[in-house]
């Protein structure tokens, strides 16, 4: 095998042992028989199943009622963020940076553990709200470092022009500046949905009695045989969600023109 071929054999058999397990996942969400090792036929049954179990559609409002907010939140807070640490350069900024960025590298378990000490220390019930809160407080980040991305190129001649023809603080803001933004934010947004729907580390630590999401439901009825199947077609919806989400985003980070 010649030098120049190592890599990309080494990249295709890397993508072959990700996605293979998970293409054996998607092909058995459409096998009619309960067990992988045997391949029954094609079959719907397991997506009708789903519409069956209220415990699983109680589970996925609750994740994407927990996303939606958590997204919002974290793209007005990121946003925030980064205009500021963009604006502003110190060595106390130096400090923030590192702040922002530390929810990106700290491990799950202690990030949860962390929260979850808090709530407790604080008197809090756990539930839906501290579940929310946790998964603001790792999405900041996201959003905050897409954003950051999207100011490097920032043309800032824009917003002076607007201010030179009369334009307030905000007025410039709100129609020059954020539409410009808008693509970075939202892919942020996105992004941050992606992490919060599909967290089961952190959610595992701060949520209460009857506030599972669905991560946390997947891996109660992972212990159940007769789920597998129905977890399956539930994990290849996710899959399809996930990968649709995160494609959109890399399309609106992507420069303009390209």
């Amino acid at each position: 095998m010649r030098p120049s071929r190592i890599p990309t054999s080494i990249l295709w058999l890397t993508l072959v042992f990700f996605y293979l397990p998970i293409g054996f996942l998607v092909m058995n969400s459409f096998n009619s028989s309960r067990f992988a090792a045997k391949w029954g036929g094609f079959s719907l049954r397991w997506y009708e199943r789903l519409t069956e179990r209220a415990d699983i559609l109680a589970a996925l409002g609750n994740s994407v009622r927990v996303a939606v907010v958590a997204s919002l939140a974290a793209m007005v807070l990121g946003t925030t963020a980064a205009l500021v640490l963009h604006r502003y350069r110190s060595r106390l900024q130096s400090v923030h940076r590192v702040l922002v960025a530390v929810p990106l590298v700290l491990p799950d378990i202690l990030m949860g553990m962390s929260l979850l000490l808090l709530f407790v220390s604080l008197g809090v019930a756990l539930n839906l709200v501290t579940v929310t809160v946790a998964h603001v407080t790792f999405c900041i980040s996201y959003v905050a470092l897409v954003v950051q991305a999207r100011l490097q190129d920032f043309d800032f001649t824009m917003v002076e022009a607007a201010r030179d023809l009369g334009a307030s603080r905000f007025q410039a803001f709100r129609k020059v500046t954020l539409p410009l933004l808008a693509p970075g934010i939202l892919a942020g947004g996105l992004l941050a949905f992606t992490l919060s729907i599909d967290d089961y580390v952190v959610t595992y630590f701060v949520k209460g009695p009857g506030a599972d999401t669905l991560p946390t439901l997947v891996y109660s009825m992972i212990k159940k045989s007769r789920d597998l199947p129905v977890i399956n077609a539930l994990s290849t919806l996710m899959l399809i969600l996930t990968f649709a989400v995160v494609a959109l985003s890399q399309r609106l980070v992507r420069p303009v023109g390209s």
